[in-house]
């Protein structure tokens, strides 16, 4: 089967509580993705974002984003009124104010949580008992976290001067909050599985040292005896930065990992594919080698490679969970050992067509004529500027402003355009290729400019912020996307 796909986090979703929610826009999206015969829906990262609000940095590996959580759906329910909502009027549309509508929202959720626990039926409290005790593995440490975390005023685990002894009310709170997101999660999906859309989530390969995944794990990471990595994750120079990506993350004890079966791995895909349908492998690249950094190093640019967990983690995963839905995120500075394992377990990887115009050698990865089926073509993915924004932006490029003319170039006379629709001619160019399936960020879509990029490496600022706008979900972007896909074969007609 051919597919398509539209990549839009559903923080960026429209919404009048300032952030992208999983209530009726979320449903309307999902309509939106059926009419345009569109059968993927691509996600970031589903956790609660941790610092620089990045879902790649998340607080747990397992637990669910508490701002996503409708607090509509909430005022149905009874258990918040129509007047809490008011504030969130003042909150701009156009981007999600992460300071302003954390705090906001979380204070509604165990506002909620009270009302729950005070007067909820009976039927709905074994709902949530079954729930906590289904989730017991990683609910009940996320919720010690926490709640620790918020007695201690928000500081990192290992700076904490309170370690123990959490209130209960607190702990409660927490699984409340898990229970309805996961509630209104399922829900969404089924309502997309039933038009025929499969979710693609995203697992990072690394996991962020602020969280309950390395709090309740210590022995599963490279950490000294007070709880900080002795060193740490990131990727050496490459097209997005020329002193290399510093993520920070501690690494993992792979032989400690191995010890357990690879257990903690294994019920975190677990985890995950109860949510999705299918799974983007961030940084696949780790899989095979990992790049390791002193943990006191100011850039990437000193690090070193080592092995990584390769086929014997496959193995475990494949043992226990049957055949893998994985996409193998294989951008940046990859071996043929890298694509050697993607290939031994049939993942398709990634191609970019942002990437395809850098040179004319016709040997190149990234050509579109030499694409294979089993791979995932992109216009741009969420580190990419948007397409609009690549082919006009050419001073803040990473290139010379003569190397981005040419490359610029190579692509109007590639797709044979004037360059006044790139978004589109990328869009029809990927929907067109032999690649299995086509996957395009929502702002190419829309022909939005560099304002409306979703990240940019290596940089701290302004970024998980845009949001699509309302007026902007119009029919006639179905009617061109659906037309497209009929075209090309991948239309998903189960409208």
């Amino acid at each position: 089967m051919r597919d398509c796909g539209i990549l839009l986090h559903p923080t960026s979703l429209p919404g009048g509580c300032g952030v992208g929610e999983l209530g009726v826009w979320a449903y309307k999206f999902a309509d939106f993705l059926a009419e345009s015969g569109v059968s993927l829906w691509q996600l970031l990262p589903l956790g609660p974002p941790g610092y620089g609000n990045s879902p790649y940095q998340a607080l747990s590996s397992m637990a669910g984003n508490p701002i996503l959580i409708s607090l509509q759906k909430l005022v149905d329910e009874g258990l918040i009124t129509p007047q809490d909502l008011q504030p969130a009027a003042a909150f701009p549309i156009a981007y999600v104010d992460f300071e302003a509508v954390m705090p906001f929202k979380i204070g509604l959720l165990k506002k909620a949580a009270h009302a729950f626990f005070s007067r909820s039926p009976e039927h709905q409290r074994q709902e949530f008992d079954r729930f906590c005790a289904a989730k017991r593995s990683w609910l009940d440490p996320f919720a010690e976290f926490m709640a620790l975390k918020e007695m201690n005023s928000g500081a990192t685990w290992t700076d904490w001067q309170r370690k123990t002894n959490p209130e209960p009310e607190k702990l409660l709170e927490q699984k409340f909050i898990q229970f309805h997101f996961v509630r209104q999660w399922s829900a969404l999906k089924t309502y997309c599985n039933q038009r025929g859309i499969r979710i693609v989530g995203d697992v990072p390969f690394f996991v962020s040292h602020d969280s309950a995944d390395v709090w309740a794990n210590p022995e599963l990471f490279d950490l000294d005896k007070t709880g900080r990595p002795c060193s740490v994750a990131g990727v050496p120079p490459d097209y997005f930065s020329a002193t290399g990506q510093l993520w920070g993350n501690p690494l993992y004890c792979w032989d400690a990992m191995a010890e357990t079966g690879y257990r903690w791995w294994i019920e975190r895909i677990r985890g995950t594919l109860e949510l999705v349908d299918v799974l983007r492998l961030d940084h696949f690249r780790g899989f095979e080698k990992y790049y390791a950094i002193p943990a006191d190093a100011q850039t990437a640019v000193n690090g070193r490679w080592l092995e990584g967990p390769g086929d014997r983690l496959f193995a475990a995963l494949q043992a226990e969970l049957g055949k893998l839905p994985f996409i193998a995120e294989d951008l940046g500075y990859i071996t043929p050992e890298v694509h050697a394992l993607r290939d031994r377990w049939g993942f398709p990887g990634m191609r970019v067509l942002q990437f395809a115009f850098t040179n004319e050698n016709p040997t190149d990865y990234f050509k579109p004529y030499n694409y294979i089926p089993k791979c995932v073509v992109y216009t741009g993915t969420h580190d990419n500027d948007t397409t609009a924004g690549w082919f006009r932006n050419i001073e803040n490029s990473t290139q010379s402003p003569e190397q981005s003319r040419a490359e610029r170039e190579f692509a109007r006379r590639y797709v044979r355009t004037d360059g006044t629709e790139i978004h589109w001619d990328f869009i029809a160019l990927a929907i067109s290729s032999v690649a299995e399936t086509a996957i395009f960020p929502m702002q190419d879509v829309l022909g939005l400019g560099s304002d409306a990029r979703m990240n940019t490496p290596a940089s701290a600022e302004k970024n998980w912020r845009w949001r699509l706008q309302e007026p902007q979900l119009q029919p006639g972007l179905s009617k061109r996307l659906r037309e497209l896909n009929r075209t090309y074969g991948r239309l998903n007609d189960r409208t």
